[in-house]
């Protein structure tokens, strides 16, 4: 039996960026024989998706493409932060961009079974599962196209922010900077989704309700139904203002709103749209000693 080196295990991993585990396993499968062992490991590459895909991808990146007024904002995910640095997960986020703006799929189903070069999306994706060693997934995308000019903001890789308007470059390249700090979920109030509202008006209801037990409990009397009706509207008003675009104050000047900025930019939103990576995803959470002791017992029984 050849002794296996960390040299050697360096070195396939340099030609392969398999996990070093995977290095090693395969070195010592073949004997010591690089060859063979990059062998094994191409064949191993493929079947890593299939073991992969139950674990949860609540990191990940978000990538945009923008060409004159065509472009995509796409969100792909993975298991750790680790990964959304490696720089092939990250030119593959770009790659799904740039597929969504100039071939136009219907869904993320059609995305994946595009074809470039010879291999289709869905391929490329389980041979980067095999390399890296991680499971990702392609979670949403959305193409702009049309009459509206475009332009994005991007806060790292997790934050996406694409602004549909027309006007000044300037003041829409600042109100996506201002999305992605400030999370608007609408341009105006009336915009804002009827599900929101109704749940703010019973957070509201719930809180005066809570007021009005304390006030009999200390012998008071509660406020009359009236005041607490105007008390319920005013939280929600205030909601509103807080979450639409046009109605928040501008992150560079907190003494005018977006839309007096706007008005002052001869500028014109017609829609935005925001990406946050992992928004919505339930992460897993546990004791990460636990885990780490429980694949270094795997990795000594495989």
């Amino acid at each position: 039996m050849a002794a296996i080196t960390a040299s050697m295990v360096g070195e396939l991993r340099a030609k392969t960026d398999a996990p070093m585990m995977e290095c090693k396993r395969a070195l010592t499968e073949a004997d010591g024989d690089m060859d063979k062992a990059e062998e094994l490991l191409r064949v191993k590459l493929g079947s890593k998706a299939s073991k992969a895909s139950s674990r949860i991808t609540a990191e990940g990146i978000v990538a945009v493409d923008i060409d004159g007024s065509t472009g995509a904002l796409v969100e792909i995910n993975c298991e750790t932060d680790f990964v959304a640095k490696n720089d092939d997960f990250l030119q593959f986020g770009k790659d799904l961009a740039k597929l969504v703006a100039t071939r136009n799929p219907a869904d993320v189903a059609a995305l994946s079974a595009l074809e470039v070069d010879g291999a289709t999306v869905e391929a490329r994706r389980a041979v980067l599962i095999g390399k890296i060693g991680e499971n990702m997934s392609i979670r949403r995308f959305k193409r702009f196209a049309g009459d509206a000019k475009l332009v994005s903001y991007l806060h790292g890789t997790r934050i996406g922010v694409v602004v549909e308007y027309q006007g000044d470059d300037v003041a829409a390249k600042d109100v996506a900077m201002h999305v992605a700090a400030m999370k608007p979920v609408a341009l105006a109030s009336s915009d804002v989704p009827a599900e929101l509202i109704e749940k703010e008006r019973n957070v509201a209801s719930l809180k005066a309700a809570e007021d009005a037990d304390k006030a009999r409990a200390e012998g008071k009397a509660p406020q009359s139904a009236e005041i607490v009706a105007r008390r319920v509207e005013g939280s929600v008003q205030k909601f509103l203002k807080e979450v639409s675009l046009y109605n928040q104050a501008f992150v560079k000047n907190d003494k005018q709103t977006v839309e007096q900025m706007l008005k002052a930019t001869g500028t014109t939103v017609k829609a935005f749209t925001m990406y946050v990576v992992g928004e919505g995803i339930a992460k897993k959470t546990g004791d990460f000693a636990a885990e780490v002791a429980a694949q270094v017992a795997a990795a000594k029984g495989a």
